[in-house]
């Protein structure tokens, strides 16, 4: 059994169940997801969610690992947790030099850049009503989407106990007067990017981090795709694809067209959103909530996700 330091908003274990039929042993690679209380997202980021979302994707084209229980019992392992199969991979750190220059290298192949695109265009291709996905929520129209998100990162500000900013008003304001109506409605990740799939002989074999997905818009996934957040000192989108092959592939494969227009806006709510994450991260460390220093270090953060959003509304 092995706990990994990845991850943000729950411990994850490795580990192996070896047990035997009567006949001969048998083995399983599993991973454990347990959700202490006290990590980033808070009640955000919920197990049971998860596991019901896994399961319903089972069925499904989009690559995720299969989940086999759920326990909310925190009497059972001190927490609620998770199990679910251990999916070959690796998912290196794109903010290390390591991690870029294996993107940089698999992009140069050329295989992981389409595997990458492919697996966001089947999430967006999930029929989600078929798949029971109806419970995450539907919004109701016009610009309900977005500030339904708006809605929802406010309320993670307030529970960090974090006396706000004014840049962080402003933009907020602006988000909810300049809310894009949503035309179409697809299963959403909500974090998709490199650092969040797991990647077997240069194809995505697992999207992983079930933890942010609404039923929304696509634009929202594809924002984050062509941010430069997600990507450092490379035009590789999320360090891996370059922009025209994601964009002609994506197109392709969902027939949705890509709105820079409406990227432009959930770049600036994705601003918004890293603030709510840092803010929370960093109130759980300051409270004594959490040990974890990582917490701590992302009171910095917020200044940062706050400067790109004051130089894009331009400041």
């Amino acid at each position: 059994m092995e706990r990994i330091a990845v991850g943000w908003s729950h411990e994850t274990w490795l580990f192996d169940a070896v047990w035997s039929d009567g006949a001969d042993e048998q083995r399983q690679a599993l991973c454990l997801r347990r959700d202490p209380g006290n990590a980033l997202l808070r009640h955000e980021s919920d197990l049971g969610e998860q596991f019901r979302v896994l399961k319903c994707l089972e069925e499904t084209d989009v690559p995720a690992p299969r989940a086999f229980w759920y326990e909310p019992d925190p009497a059972v392992l001190g927490a609620p947790a998770i199990v679910m199969e251990r999916v070959p991979g690796e998912c290196p750190s794109p903010w290390r030099s390591a991690g870029r220059e294996y993107y940089a290298a698999a992009a140069e192949r050329g295989v992981l850049p389409a595997s990458f695109t492919d697996a966001l265009a089947a999430v967006h291709n999930v029929d989600w009503r078929a798949a029971g996905l109806d419970f995450l929520g539907v919004p109701s129209g016009g610009s309900d989407f977005a500030l339904r998100e708006i809605t929802k990162w406010e309320a993670l500000i307030d529970e960090s106990g974090h006396p706000g900013h004014p840049i962080l008003a402003d933009l907020i304001g602006w988000l909810r007067h300049h809310a894009p109506a949503t035309e179409q409605l697809t299963l959403v990740h909500g974090a998709y990017r490199t650092g969040n799939v797991l990647i077997h002989e240069d194809r995505v074999s697992a999207v992983l981090d079930w933890e942010l997905q609404v039923i929304g818009d696509p634009m929202y996934d594809v924002a984050y795709v062509l941010t430069e957040l997600n990507r450092e000192g490379t035009e590789l989108l999320s360090n891996v694809v370059p922009r025209e092959l994601f964009f002609e592939r994506y197109q392709q494969a969902t027939g949705i067209e890509i709105d820079p227009e409406r990227c432009a806006y959930y770049q600036l709510l994705y601003a918004m959103r890293s603030a709510a994450f840092w803010m929370s991260a960093a109130g759980l460390y300051a409270d004594g909530c959490s040990s974890d220093l990582r917490l701590a270090r992302t009171h910095w953060s917020v200044t940062v996700a706050l400067e790109r959003a004051a130089t894009e509304l331009g400041y």
